[in-house]
């Protein structure tokens, strides 16, 4: 017969278990939404819940970036992954969308040549980026360029 010491210490065990992981959840388009931080951790918890074929094209780019940027500085803000030369100054992001990856390039006009997406600010040009149509050379062309400039201060 349980008493209502047992049944109390019993619940309160429950209570005390750690929760299950979670999955984060996919904004509009897919977008993971990770919480803001500074540093690799936040960066591959959002790379690891892209969903699909976007997470395989978001692990990629983070290989070559850090490969060609030694040091780069990262961290997720507004539910991106930012890249920079220090916790202030950022010269490329990532987002996720429904069909396709889209690289900001902060100072994307300066590229050469220019990545072909428009942006309604001055000096910001995009990269996207579809199911197997990563153009490694060209991107890590973009990237060593790009960490070269001065970057947006955020």
């Amino acid at each position: 017969m349980k008493t209502r010491e047992s049944e109390n210490s019993s619940s309160l065990a429950k209570s005390k278990r750690p929760a299950a992981p979670t999955q984060p959840v996919l904004l509009a388009g897919g977008n993971p939404q990770i919480a803001k931080g500074y540093g690799d951790a936040p960066v591959q918890a959002y790379i690891a819940a892209m969903p699909g074929w976007k997470s395989d094209v978001g692990r990629r780019l983070d290989a070559l970036i850090v490969r060609t940027v030694p040091g780069v500085h990262k961290a997720v803000k507004w539910n991106s992954p930012f890249y920079g030369l220090d916790e202030n100054t950022w010269f490329l992001s990532l987002h996720c969308f429904t069909k396709y990856v889209k690289v900001t390039f902060f100072r994307g006009t300066s590229l050469t040549p220019v990545p072909p997406g428009e942006s309604k600010h001055k000096e910001v040009r995009y990269l996207d980026i579809y199911e197997g149509q990563l153009d490694e050379a060209q991107f890590v062309t973009w990237v060593r360029q790009a960490s070269k400039l001065p970057g947006e201060k955020m």
